[in-house]
Parts: structure tokens; sequence; C-alpha cells
């Protein structure tokens, strides 16, 4: 099979199946803006609202299909690890069969509820009936956003990295050209946007389409082998509902946190907005290797080279590490220059940097645990990796940000500190995790661990 991850130069075959998937994550990460950034040239300031509102919802979706859809790549990785083509194939069937199923029901109850959230999210009155809109534009679409995270984790389920950013960097092109059509010459505000963002994941769901009849899926396989099966849907679903609870909450967090912080006054709001995206941006890096340490977790687990699968989370840790330090020395010594990519307001860009400086901490300590987490994931051990996640959130994270909002004169650097201290939380209850799971692994298969 061409994109074995079992064998060859593993840190040289990291690498190769990381870069494709920082790609996509950094055009995944511009999606949204650009969409704002187009809307925001030629339309009002409710329009404006509109998208912003409308597409912080779509992206806690994304990330909750984001994390069933990983329950695919790990069960897909262990069939192609053990070379059992025929289960491999019935799991694709499976995936795309559950995914369909799910994305109908999904968009029908997106539709209906679209009101529901958008008075929720405190949509402003003068934008509420856009925000609606452009929720139900992009909720009835979203069958097309499930399955391009489908199909994506199908191809980095079969160690293929670079099919995702291609087919990504359609989707970007196009929603581009959609905006710019669709809002600045036909007028049509943030229904426009929702229109070409929707339309842009249906181009590149029918180029995958395409192109797996073009290329197949890398491994011999009969029609026959392709069926949809009840245990395989379950298998995917008991490795990507936890996470997918995980990134939900997640999200929910995100927002507590900032309505937490919101009591600091608006510059200091803005400051910790900006610096969570400069942050989020930088992450994007851990993220794919925390994929590529998945995938060939999954792979080497399924083939019983539990070694190579321990070196794929050291060599993780390793290379995320070292960016991480430079990312650190970047964004604490120019969080100020950074933060003016975002805003013009001198204020808001110190905000940001007093953030910064202690948020960045993470930048170093994080990629030990994203490494962590992609090695038990392709273990299939997506339970302990979500819980692990949600404690640090819920324990750490939010509780020390909201003791910090009510401390006297408490600064940004101070509240910044929430992040790495949750960081370091959930790396000290993995490592406790790991030292029995590594034992009992070396006792039950002495030979390959």
């Amino acid at each position: 099979m061409k994109n074995d991850l079992t064998e060859g130069n593993l840190l040289k075959k990291m690498i190769l199946f990381a870069l494709p998937v920082l790609g996509a994550n950094l055009l995944q990460a511009m999606y949204g803006t650009v969409d704002l950034m187009v809307v925001g040239l030629f339309t009002t300031a409710s329009e404006v609202s509109a998208v912003s509102t409308g597409s912080m919802s779509m992206y806690t979706i994304t990330g909750i299909v984001a994390g069933i859809t990983m329950g695919c790549t790990i069960l897909l990785g262990h069939n192609i690890g053990r070379k059992d083509y025929p289960a491999a194939a019935r799991t694709i069937k499976s995936g795309i069969f559950l995914f369909v199923v799910a994305g109908i029901i999904a968009s029908v109850i997106m539709i209906i509820t679209a009101p529901l959230i958008a008075s929720v999210m405190n949509a402003p009155a003068e934008a509420y009936a856009q925000t609606v809109s452009y929720l139900r534009i992009c909720g009835g679409g979203v069958i097309l956003i499930i399955l391009f995270n489908s199909l994506s984790a199908i191809f980095r389920g079969l160690g293929d990295s670079k099919t995702p950013l291609i087919l990504m960097v359609i989707a970007c092109v196009c929603n581009i050209a959609g905006d710019l059509l669709l809002v600045g010459v036909f007028k049509m505000g943030s229904a426009g946007a929702a229109i070409a963002t929707v339309g842009a994941q249906g181009i590149s769901v029918l180029a995958a389409a395409l192109m797996v009849r073009k290329k197949g899926y890398g491994f011999p396989a009969e029609k026959g082998d392709f069926t949809a099966s009840k245990p395989e849907m379950k298998k995917i679903l008991r490795y990507g509902l936890p996470m997918a609870a995980q990134e939900g909450l997640s999200g929910i967090s995100f927002m507590v946190i900032l309505a937490v912080l919101n009591s600091f006054g608006v510059i200091a709001s803005a400051g910790v907005g900006v610096g969570e995206k400069i942050c989020g941006l930088m992450f994007v890096f851990h993220m794919a290797f925390m994929s590529a340490v998945s995938a060939f977790s999954a792979q080497n687990v399924g083939a019983m080279k539990f070694k190579r699968a321990r070196q794929s989370m050291m060599a993780g840790m390793i290379v995320t590490v070292l960016i991480g330090v430079v990312m650190f020395l970047v964004s604490f010594t120019n969080g100020a220059a950074l933060a003016r990519f975002f805003t013009a307001d001198t204020q808001v860009c110190l905000a940001a940097a007093d953030y910064l400086r202690s948020y960045a901490v993470d930048c170093i300590i994080v990629g030990i645990n994203f490494s962590m987490m992609g090695y038990l994931n392709g273990h299939g051990k997506t339970v302990f990796v979500s819980i692990q996640g949600i404690l640090a959130t819920f324990l750490v994270r939010i509780p020390y940000s909201y003791l910090m909002s009510k401390v006297p004169g408490v600064s940004l650097f101070q509240v910044g500190f929430a992040t790495p201290l949750a960081t370091m939380f959930a790396i000290i209850i993995t490592v406790i995790y790991l030292i029995p799971f590594e034992k009992k692994l070396k006792a039950d298969f002495p030979k390959e661990a």
C-alpha cells in the first residue's frame, strides 16, 4: 500500500504527513475569516454581525463533526495496519452511510432550530433576521460539511493527508469566488456568504468522489467488500463520540470563559479575544502533529508494532516542543505586533500582548499533551482522551479564570496562565494513566511492545 505508515523512516514520514494536515488546518481556520472580510467589505454592520454569530455556531458544529469522524480514522487505521482490507472497505462504507444519515438529521434540526440558536447566541435585534437566514442556509448544508469531514477522515485513516489538503484548497477557492460573486456582485449579503460556503463544500465533496473513482482507495478490495455494517458503525461511534463530546464542551467552555472575562471591560475582553485567535492559529501546528501521531499510532497498533506507535508519540513531542519554543519567543516578545493583524486599536493590542505573555507558555507544553492524546487515540482510548480534556477545562481553566476575575487589580498576564495550568494538569493525569497502560501492553505483548 502506497501510504503505509508502518514502514520506513518514521520522522520523515510523520513530517510529510503532518505538513498537508497543517495546510488544511490553516485553510480551515481562515475559511470563516474570508466570509467575514468579504461581507465586511461590501455590506452593512448587521450583515457582518450575522456572519460572525452564525459562523461561531457552525464552527462548534464542525468541531463536533470532526470529533466523530476521528472514530473512522482510528478504526480504518487499525484495519489498514493489520492488512485487513475487507474490514477497511466495510469501515469506509459504514462511515459514509452513518454520516449521511447523521447529516440529514442534523440539517433538519438546524433549519428548524435556527431562530432558537440565534436567540441563545444573543444576536442583535437589527441582525436577528440575517443571522437566522445564515444559520438556515448553512444548516441545510450541514450534510455536505459532514461528508467533507468524513471523507477527509477516511483519507487520513488510509495514510493520505495530501488529498484532504487538495480538497480544502478547492473548497477555499470556490468559497472566495462565491463570496465575491454573491456578496460583491449580486449584493446578497450574509445569505450570499452562506450559499457560497455550502456550495464550496458541495464542490469539494464532488471532487473527493471523483478522486476516489480515479485513484481508488490504495488497497485491494472487491465491490462486495464495501457493505455497511452495524458493528463497524458502533465502533466508529464508540471511538468518535467521546471526541465529539470533548469538542462540543470545549466550544461551550470557551464561550463561558469569554463571558467571565467580559467583566474586565471591553478593552480587556477584546484583548483576550485577539490573544485567543493568535494562539488558535499557532496551535494548528500542534493539531497537525496530533493528527499525524493518531494516524501513525492507529496503523501501527493495527499491525501490532507498538514500539513504532510509541516512537511516533515521542517524535511528535520533540517536534512540537521545538516549534513551541519558537512560537513562545515570538508571542512573548512581539504580542502587540501580532495583535495588529487583527485590530488597529493600540489599547487592545497592548491588552492582547499582556495576555499572550503568559498564555504563550502553552505553546511549549501543549505539544506534549497533544502527542500523548494522538498516541492514545491510535490505541482507541478516546474515552480517556475526552475525559482528561474535559477535566482540565472544567476543573482548572474555567475555575481559575473565574477566580482571577474576582481578584481586584488582576492583570491579563495573570489570567493568561489559565490555559498552561490546565495543560499541565492534563499532562499529569495522562502520564498517570500511561504508566500502567504501558506496563500492561508490554506484559501482554512482550515481543511487539
